[in-house]
């Protein structure tokens, strides 16, 4: 008897942004909408996004997507060209915008994105809000993921 193979499920998940909780503490995070032109939508369908190396800076009380790469299809538009690192505004509602960035102003937090999806067809951003981590900090994260994944290791021999 061979091993069952599970079925894939499609995921709603673009990009994740696995150095977001490496480099820091996410506390909170929050949905946002993004602003995007018609070849950004085919690309993000295809998986040709990347959030590596982006952050969300605050401008004039909005909220940017600065750094976010998205690679242009080669079939998607021959009458525009493409910028793959525009800024893309996010879309919250304002309640929610002066929030984060009260944090951002008075506790030092900085608004990080952690991974692009899609929700009932629209394109999303979870934002989160978090707090940079020390060097150490960082090395009691990895000691501890290698002990859970030892600790695991020992259980499933068992």
């Amino acid at each position: 008897m061979g091993k069952k193979k599970k079925a894939k499920v499609p995921s709603n998940t673009i990009a994740s942004n696995r150095r977001a909780k490496h480099d820091y503490f996410i506390e909170d995070t929050i949905e946002a909408g993004m602003v995007l032109e018609g070849w950004e939508v085919k690309s993000m369908r295809s998986g040709k996004a990347s959030l590596s190396e982006s952050y969300v800076i605050v401008h004039q009380g909005e909220l940017y997507l600065h750094g976010c790469h998205i690679s242009p299809l080669l079939s998607a538009s021959t009458h525009i060209s493409p910028n793959p690192t525009r800024n893309k505004k996010l879309l919250m509602h304002k309640k929610e915008i002066s929030k984060l960035i009260g944090s951002v102003d008075r506790k030092g937090y900085t608004l990080v994105p952690v991974k692009l999806y899609w929700s009932h067809g629209r394109a999303k951003c979870l934002v989160g809000l978090g707090k940079g981590k020390k060097e150490y900090d960082k090395r009691a994260t990895i000691k501890e993921r290698d002990w859970q994944r030892s600790k695991a290791r020992v259980l499933r021999h068992d």
